[in-house]
């Protein structure tokens, strides 16, 4: 397979997160470094996790791609920047950038403080904001921006407004980064997510067992690869004609 061959490619939120649970899946960041890998890419996994970059970084390695490992806290915003330099140089050049970060805090409008909501905002908005602003001067015609979000961007449910809040926001985010990107022909997308079978995911539901029970058209979660398979997709020039849209990962929940 050769989607991506010879594509540069940071994905940011490469990680997975540590859960203590043996048969725990691969999280969406580590699935689409893999899978990048796996169509021709040479990836650059970034995370705030020494040990799960390095971990995805060998699974990608083993599936036979080139892989470097980028830290960094992306809540810090002097951070974003110098990961996508670093990125950038590692790899010497960028023509990927998938941001694939997101935490939540508070529940309800009146269990959400106003530390919270910045705190969520700063890594579900701010750091995709500026690893844009850094990454898009970097990238040449052909280049292509993916922002992770969550069906919580389209519709209620998780209960927690400042995720849903923010994960809307990056839809209005990618709107602005396709305009100016157009000019340098790069694209800019966003692919939200439903009910996916990750570490967090299970996490989410071991704390609101009802999530489960949420109305999917298809009557089943997803998997992380079955979200990394449309990110490869916009990450490729077969998406060539499809810039500032976003695309629900979600087996009919948001729509159907």
């Amino acid at each position: 397979m050769s989607r991506l061959e010879g594509r540069k490619v940071l994905v940011v939120g490469a990680g997975t997160r540590h859960v203590d649970d043996p048969e725990a899946p691969a999280g969406n960041g580590r699935a689409i470094a893999v899978t990048a890998a796996r169509e021709g890419a040479t990836v650059a996994c970034a995370d705030i996790d020494l040990a799960a970059a390095k971990e995805t970084a060998s699974q990608v390695r083993d599936a036979g791609g080139h892989a470097q490992v980028v830290v960094a806290d992306v809540s810090d915003a002097e951070a974003c920047a110098a990961m996508v330099a670093e990125a950038a140089d590692l790899l010497e050049g960028l023509d990927g950038v998938v941001v694939n970060v997101g935490i939540g805090a508070g529940q309800w409008l009146g269990q959400t403080t106003a530390d919270q909501w910045d705190q969520v905002f700063d890594v579900n908005v701010r750091a995709h904001f500026l690893t844009c602003q850094a990454a898009l001067p970097l990238m040449a015609d052909g280049g292509s921006i993916v922002l992770i979000s969550s069906v919580a961007g389209l519709r209620p449910g998780s209960r927690i407004p400042a995720y849903d809040s923010s994960k809307a926001a990056l839809a209005g985010l990618c709107r602005h980064v396709a305009f100016e990107g157009a000019r340098a022909g790069v694209r800019a997308n966003v692919v939200a997510p439903g009910l996916i079978d990750t570490p967090l995911g299970r996490l989410a539901t071991a704390g609101r067992p009802s999530r489960t029970k949420a109305p999917v058209a298809l009557g089943r979660q997803g998997t992380a690869w079955e979200v990394a398979k449309p990110v490869t997709f916009l990450l490729s020039d077969e998406a060539s004609y499809i810039t500032g849209a976003v695309l629900p990962v979600d087996g009919g929940l948001s729509t159907l």
